[in-house]
């Protein structure tokens, strides 16, 4: 087990991962905030999805889900239709015209990721994969908590 100020350390370098994805945001079109950026790549990975999935994958409100959900949709990135199995809830996924933009805004994303870590090995970029991975999964899916903080239970001493 790591010392206790490996993981002082540990938690310094996750908060100022904070500052990475600002920096990140900034490099976004204006009209795609990053939460747009996160319903087009995850309609894209799991296809259709309903607004309560869609605000589950994002660990997020569904009021809040529902306002990226018109986001996207009044610039045409998505497609909402009725469900089948469920008349009252809609269907979402991306359009062909969402796709091309995603595709256009992880290129974006690619490019600037390998400008900043030019001096970088590709075992060094691998290994980085690797270990936020691993860090991902000790944390296991947060969103099975409902992204509540993870409670920690202590003894009492007498």
């Amino acid at each position: 087990m790591a010392e206790r100020s490996q993981y002082e350390e540990l938690a310094r370098q996750i908060s100022a991962i904070g500052a990475v994805k600002r920096e990140m945001a900034r490099g976004l079109p204006p009209e795609c905030p990053p939460a747009s950026a996160a319903v087009l790549m995850l309609l894209n990975k799991h296809g259709e999805l309903r607004t309560s999935q869609l605000a589950e994958l994002m660990a997020i409100d569904m009021s809040v889900t529902s306002r990226h959900v018109a986001h996207v949709a009044d610039r045409g990135w998505i497609e909402r239709h009725p469900d089948p199995q469920d008349g009252r809830s809609r269907l979402l996924r991306i359009s062909d015209r969402g796709e091309r933009f995603l595709t256009d805004l992880s290129a974006h994303t690619i490019e600037s990721l390998a400008a900043h870590l030019h001096d970088w090995s590709d075992e060094d970029v691998a290994q980085l994969n690797d270990l936020l991975n691993r860090l991902r999964a000790s944390f296991g899916d947060c969103r099975a908590r409902g992204g509540q903080p993870h409670e920690t239970k202590t003894t009492a001493t007498h």
